[in-house]
């Protein structure tokens, strides 16, 4: 969400800026237009009420020297002021609402160095700060080589055993479900508590367990409404809706809505490992076999908040935070840098983690980390006070990251440690989480 001001001021930056985003054109010249209008209705609105206050002093002077007749006038006069006020303030408020829907439908900007194209094919490898693809491969795992065919997740035979269950989750609750059984169950329990170990004991993450169901203005505040609302499922009506949370970042963000903090008590870090639900309303007929786009999954879900001038560097933090999973899981992959046609609503930058799975001889998103700015603190009022300073409280930055989706990563680990038997091998990392078991399924 923008300030107005702030466009008032720069309209012509504004608007490079929103050129920048996919299919987004020139918007300060209507938006200024609507907010001189709004600010007409505020000033003509303060001016009624500056004559009704005075007319009814007046009132009370024109009685004590006996002049009733004015008394009257006066009377009638404050009576129209008050019915002219009820229109203005109608008038004023519908204007602001206009204009707060306008603003809260356009994206964030993009930085500088987030690379311009209209989708993913326009998106970058990143190699870190300063570094190249030959750094980078001394921390990632190679891509694993098999000496047979390697198959997809949901055939590799641990899985396909009964294990990883399509039809009967079809019939309990549609398409786009599944149930898990049996070792491939547990072994994507370990995965989720592993991953939240790491950050809790490694990476100084709080552990939360939020609510799976949140009001309209949390997810308004992290930008999922009005824009995603077809994405999004919903429980009861009117007043009493709630939302089922498609990602932990909007519980855990909004643990700092309409709040002032204390610069001392930046960064917070938040970290949950949850359900999440999400309609695919616009994935018809993409990944429709296995588990990669589900209406249910589990995520481990990082968020940060920050002051501005740190969250840069919170960023590649974070992004460090969710590449020590795979790196401790022995996964190949790699980093991408959205182009501004692929990037988030509201993200200023966004780094995509893309795990390698051998069965589709492809990568795959398995974690998106952003960096928001303002822009959400602004929907929730979300702001610190900077230390020793008695300015204003500033809007803290807000950054979101998934460290990462466990229904992903299970994926992956079936295809990267698949065995020619149809055992999968499990990962070191996972090995205390599994009982000390080194391979499941097969006959081994």
């Amino acid at each position: 969400m923008f300030d107005i001001k702030w466009i008032r001021e720069n309209p012509h930056a504004f608007d490079r800026a929103m050129s920048r985003r996919k299919g987004l054109y020139p918007t300060a010249a209507a938006l200024l237009e609507l907010d001189e209008t709004r600010r007409a209705a505020i000033l003509h609105l303060n001016e009624l009420q500056e004559h009704r206050n005075k007319a009814s002093k007046e009132i009370g002077q024109a009685v004590a020297s006996g002049n009733q007749a004015e008394a009257e006038r006066l009377k009638i006069a404050v009576s129209l002021s008050k019915a002219a006020i009820q229109v203005e303030e109608r008038q004023e408020k519908e204007l602001g609402e206009d204009l707060t829907q306008r603003l809260a439908e356009l994206p964030n900007i993009a930085f500088d160095d987030v690379p311009d194209g209209t989708d993913e094919t326009d998106n970058v490898e990143y190699f870190g700060r300063n570094g190249s693809p030959q750094t980078a491969a001394k921390v990632r795992a190679p891509k694993p080589s098999f000496s047979f065919a390697p198959k997809e997740h949901y055939e590799v035979g641990v899985a396909a055993n009964g294990n990883m269950d399509f039809e009967i989750a079809a019939k309990l609750s549609g398409s786009r479900f599944v149930v898990l059984k049996g070792q491939v169950a547990r072994l994507e329990r370990a995965l989720g508590h592993f991953m939240l170990d790491l950050h809790t004991t490694e990476h100084g993450y709080l552990e939360v367990q939020p609510p799976l169901l949140v009001k309209d203005d949390a997810l308004f505040g992290t930008d999922k409404l009005p824009k995603f609302e077809e994405d999004l499922f919903f429980v009861g009506h009117g007043d009493g809706r709630l939302g089922l949370i498609p990602t932990a970042e909007v519980p855990l963000t909004n643990l700092v809505r309409e709040s002032i903090l204390a610069e001392k008590e930046l960064p917070l870090r938040f970290t949950a490992l949850t359900p999440c639900f999400r309609s695919e309303a616009g994935s018809a007929g993409r990944d429709t076999r296995g588990m990669l786009r589900q209406h249910q999954f589990n995520k481990v879900e990082m968020v940060s908040i920050t002051t501005p001038e740190t969250s840069v560097d919170e960023h590649e933090r974070m992004l460090t935070c969710a590449e020590t999973v795979l790196q401790k899981l022995g996964l190949h992959y790699r980093v991408m840098n959205l182009c501004t046609g692929d990037l988030g609503f509201g993200a200023r930058k966004t780094y995509d983690l893309e795990v390698w799975l051998p069965g589709q001889d492809t990568y795959r998103e398995i974690s998106s980390v952003s960096v928001c700015g303002d822009f959400q603190a602004r929907r929730m009022d979300a702001r610190y006070r900077p230390a020793g300073e008695k300015q204003a409280p500033r809007f803290v930055h807000t950054l979101n990251g998934s460290g990462t989706a466990v229904g992903r990563c299970l994926i992956a680990v079936l295809e990267n440690y698949q065995q020619e038997d149809g055992s999968v091998l499990v990962p070191d990392a996972l090995q205390p989480y599994m009982g000390g078991l080194k391979s499941i399924g097969g006959r081994g």
